[in-house]
């Protein structure tokens, strides 16, 4: 067990976990939410420091992240545990396990391996991934500031419900946030990820771009029946176009059947393209089509002149058409870090 570094005492020994926005009270001797904090005797501590569930080394388009240094190369590592444990996770088998039951099932890895991992792979950095990040907060923030201090860069693939706390010690170590928005209401977010208001998620992605810095992409896995409708597709588009910028990838991916929600259908790609269409009217430049191989929508396109800059296929770039980080065509520059 690792101590933890977010955390209220309380009375009669119990604790309030300051990581994610659930913030749990945790009487002495349980457990919060994801199941991977514990109070001892008034103390809270992680179960999972350094506890590697997966790793392996990756391309930034898997997370998906198509405008941060496209085609480079990842040390991708995850533990175990979420504080959503969403109805269709497809990592459920890692992200529902319990960390206390589970250890068994991983590899502790030090700070200082997962770096030379990294380096040894010729690695562009470390992605923080797989299962929440944020569970992991102390060990990512280990391993991010030695990171760092060799020259590596650091992402997030998070569902967002961090806290303000939680994100400003670990935003100064992170160049790139990945998020989900999983939709745009508290109905969708209740039926999903048991979380009974989305806005906090929203602040937070909103602060790691504009006090952090960070470059951001926006994940939405639209699941038939649960938040493919029209109307909250166009808000969280729209949302997204006003808040973090008109130039922000928006990857609206396809549902692959899974867990409690196996009975489920596959999202039609008629849907994805309706959604891609809403994006783009809403003002955004980027708008991806995922988890369909070969799928035109999945290649970026000069907002400028319309030209094929990245042609990509089953997370490969096949073609490469910027000029630096410009279209070849036109000369329009392609925001994002390539």
């Amino acid at each position: 067990m690792h101590h933890a570094l977010l955390y209220q005492p309380l009375d009669n020994q119990d604790v309030r976990c300051q990581v994610c926005q659930r913030r749990c009270r945790i009487p002495q001797g349980d457990r919060g939410y994801c199941r991977t904090r514990k109070n001892v005797d008034g103390e809270l501590y992680s179960l999972i420091y350094g506890r590697v569930s997966s790793m392996r080394v990756s391309p930034i388009e898997i997370k998906p992240m198509f405008h941060f240094y496209p085609g480079s190369q990842w040390l991708s590592m995850g533990s175990l545990g979420c504080n959503f444990l969403c109805p269709g996770c497809q990592n459920w088998g890692i992200a529902h396990a319990d960390a206390e039951k589970d250890l068994n099932s991983t590899s502790y890895v030090s700070p200082q391996e997962a770096v030379r991992l990294a380096i040894e792979q010729n690695c562009k950095g470390i992605s923080f991934t797989y299962n929440e990040p944020t569970l992991w907060l102390e060990y990512a923030l280990d391993c991010a500031k030695i990171a760092r201090e060799k020259g590596l860069l650091n992402n997030f693939v998070t569902n967002g419900y961090i806290t303000h706390d939680a994100l400003d010690l670990i935003g100064p170590y992170l160049a790139a946030y990945r998020a989900d928005l999983k939709g745009f209401s508290d109905r969708t977010y209740k039926q999903i990820a048991n979380v009974p208001d989305f806005r906090g998620i929203c602040k937070i992605i909103e602060r790691s771009k504009v006090h952090w810095g960070m470059h951001i992409e926006i994940v939405t896995n639209i699941i038939p029946e649960f938040n493919d409708d029209k109307a909250e597709l166009e808000d969280l588009a729209k949302w997204i176009c006003a808040h973090l910028g008109p130039e922000t990838p928006w990857h609206v991916t396809q549902f692959v059947p899974h867990l409690r929600l196996a009975h489920l259908s596959i999202t039609p790609v008629g849907i994805l393209e309706k959604a891609r269409e809403i994006g783009l009217e809403a003002g955004l430049k980027y708008v991806y089509i995922g988890n369909v191989p070969g799928h035109p929508s999945e290649n970026t396109y000069c907002p400028g002149c319309g030209e094929l800059l990245l042609e990509r296929s089953n997370f490969h770039i096949l073609q490469n058409h910027l000029k630096g980080s410009c279209c070849r065509y036109c000369g329009q520059e392609i925001e994002g870090y390539f």
